[in-house]
């Protein structure tokens, strides 16, 4: 995809061309790390909001300073388990909603 043409396209083609279709090996690759990268995001901005480093959550979780680091990266997915966990250190609740449609 050229930058800035303006063309409109659409981004289940793109994502299809880019990573594969869904249900490919492929794909589910890229959404393993695209669903890391955002878990990594939202956890790296909830721990700015609360104003605590990295070293003070990996104490609150009894984990090492560098797993936090890896989980904010991207460069590993924490567990659900352990999400649930990071969340409540983080004084955060998950909300579960079905989709509309």
């Amino acid at each position: 995809m050229k930058e800035n043409d303006n063309e409109i396209r659409d981004l289940s083609a793109e994502l299809a061309k880019e990573f594969g279709k869904p249900g490919t090996p492929e794909r589910a690759e890229f959404d393993e790390k695209a669903y890391a990268f955002y878990t990594g995001q939202v956890i790296l901005d909830a721990r700015r909001t609360e104003k605590i480093t990295q070293s003070e959550l990996a104490k609150r979780l009894g984990v090492d300073k560098s797993y936090i680091s890896k989980i904010e990266n991207g460069i590993v997915n924490p567990s659900v388990g352990f999400f649930y966990r990071i969340m409540n250190a983080l004084n955060l609740r998950v909300e579960i909603t079905r989709q509309v449609g």
